[in-house]
């Protein structure tokens, strides 16, 4: 798996979300995409996921330009909740697998004990840490390319957080990646391997964690302080 993009620009009228950005996802790798509200992050993620057009620029999945055909290797999780509250986590499956053929039924149970959950919960009887690991179950259960998580730690306790950090080590696509976007930057320190630092729609910093640590002698954390010091996330 191999996702480009080339001069990738977003404008709504007189405002600029993503700024002529160049891109490259590999596939095994788990990448976060860092920075404060309003630095491009979910435009950059509903782009590559085909659901926004972009005004100038090319998005390319190994050599394939983005279109409806490329949905299908793409598995795009919002922050806001894609089920119904009157349907339960088994219905809320259902109503997800009748849009994507590569839904894994099997992936989805074993993800859905892993979890510590139930096909026969109530979607509105469901906390917001397990609303939040029922959409992460759900959304991991496709067989995709490529994993788009837009900020699925927001407002969720602890456990939660450790709970689907630990899915996505263990449920990452060998043959794909992970892309997370999140303001919880010193958690997901032990889980990705990549981070990507946007900016007023720029990317201004996409470094290798490790190589982080070993030249520069700091963290995913202390690269966001040198980033965004004086900013207001």
């Amino acid at each position: 798996m191999s996702l480009n993009c080339n001069g990738l620009t977003k404008k709504y009228f007189t405002k600029t979300a993503v700024d002529h950005i160049d891109l490259n996802l590999e596939a095994g790798h788990i990448y976060a995409l860092l920075g404060p509200n309003g630095s491009g992050k979910s435009t950059l993620m509903k782009m590559i996921a085909g659901l926004t057009t972009p005004t100038e620029g090319t998005i390319t999945l190994d050599g394939q330009l983005i279109s409806y055909k490329t949905k299908a290797e793409i598995t795009y999780a919002p922050t806001e909740a894609f089920f119904f509250n009157y349907m339960t986590i088994g219905e809320a499956a259902k109503y997800y697998a009748d849009f994507f053929q590569d839904f894994d039924w099997s992936t989805f149970r074993e993800i859905l004990g892993f979890m510590d959950l139930r096909e026969d919960m109530k979607v509105r009887s469901l906390s917001s840490g397990m609303m939040a690991k029922a959409k992460m179950t759900i959304s991991m259960a496709r067989r995709s390319k490529l994993i788009l998580l837009d900020e699925p730690l927001n407002g969720i306790d602890l456990m939660a957080r450790d709970a689907i950090l630990k899915l996505m080590i263990h449920y990452a696509p060998q043959d794909g990646a992970i892309v997370i976007s999140s303001h919880m930057v010193e958690e997901l320190e032990q889980t990705i391997d990549h981070a990507i630092y946007m900016q007023n729609g720029h990317i201004v910093c996409d470094v290798d964690v490790e190589e982080l640590r070993e030249t520069e002698m700091k963290s995913v954390a202390d690269k966001y302080r040198e980033i965004y010091s004086g900013e207001v996330a």
